[in-house]
């Protein structure tokens, strides 16, 4: 894979890193294309029970690349919306396993709302997130205008994508943004202990868990109701279910098999 993105595996935890530092990992479409790769290898890798999303150097992503979104012999913004940003998002989502994403730096346009869409967020305590586009005449994308108002409330949202605010890692956590900050040295740390711990459990019925979140964000109540009713019954036909029940009457630690 090339050096753009960057691939290990530790355990049942597959960590992908943005590997672009020189550009604060700046997308061009190379590293979108293997960014989907990557995400495609953890959605059918069975081995694989958890996704931890970082970037390398000093940014987590400065979002896109300017340099190409400006060439005219390159992909062009339509493609690279399109093409890159749109597929990356709905991968994030559709992956039945916990997606972690430890934002290391910067976090800002593209970088930022695909930070948003993952499962879980975690940044180190001097990062800072930015809805960069309104600065140079663009709008949000990679699912921003959806997720951001879903997290923070939609005055709030509407406020950050128009001025462009900077926002601190701790600000982002009171607002409910992401789930928690880590100090910087504690990042990977802290963000791994998490990964492990999501990789550790009955990984079907955390699939089952973000496919009923995600319905949520368009189902009625009722609607709602039916799929949890749904995803319950197939939980209860798993193998993890079987362990988790036994365990507890046994009185020991299950062993989840994520199956």
């Amino acid at each position: 894979m090339s050096a753009f993105i960057k691939t290990e595996t530790d355990g049942s935890v597959l960590k992908i890193t943005l590997n672009r530092p020189d550009k604060f990992n700046s997308f061009n479409r190379e590293m979108a294309l293997l960014l989907q790769d990557a995400l495609d290898r953890a959605a059918s890798d069975k081995t694989i029970r958890a996704v931890y999303l970082t970037g390398e150097g000093k940014a987590f992503c400065a979002g896109q690349d300017l340099s190409e979104a400006l060439d005219k012999s390159g992909p062009g913004i339509e493609r690279i919306v399109r093409e890159h940003y749109n597929p990356i998002v709905l991968k994030i989502r559709a992956i039945e396993k916990p997606v972690i994403c430890a934002v290391n730096g910067v976090a800002a346009g593209a970088g930022a709302n695909i930070a948003l869409a993952c499962d879980i967020v975690i940044a180190a305590s001097s990062v800072a997130f930015i809805q960069a586009f309104s600065k140079i005449g663009l709008v949000p994308d990679n699912g921003g205008s959806f997720f951001l108002p879903r997290l923070v409330g939609f005055g709030k949202a509407s406020a950050l994508m128009m001025l462009g605010d900077k926002v601190s890692a701790a600000d982002a956590e009171k607002m409910g943004m992401i789930y928690k900050t880590a100090a910087d040295d504690m990042l990977h740390t802290e963000a791994m202990v998490i990964a492990k711990t999501l990789a550790d459990l009955p990984t079907k019925a955390l699939g089952f868990t973000k496919r009923m979140l995600n319905n949520s964000l368009n189902n009625t109540l009722s609607e709602q109701l039916e799929c949890e009713a749904d995803m319950q019954v197939r939980a209860a036909q798993t193998y993890d279910y079987n362990e988790g029940v036994s365990a507890f009457f046994e009185k020991r630690k299950p062993v989840f098999k994520g199956e």
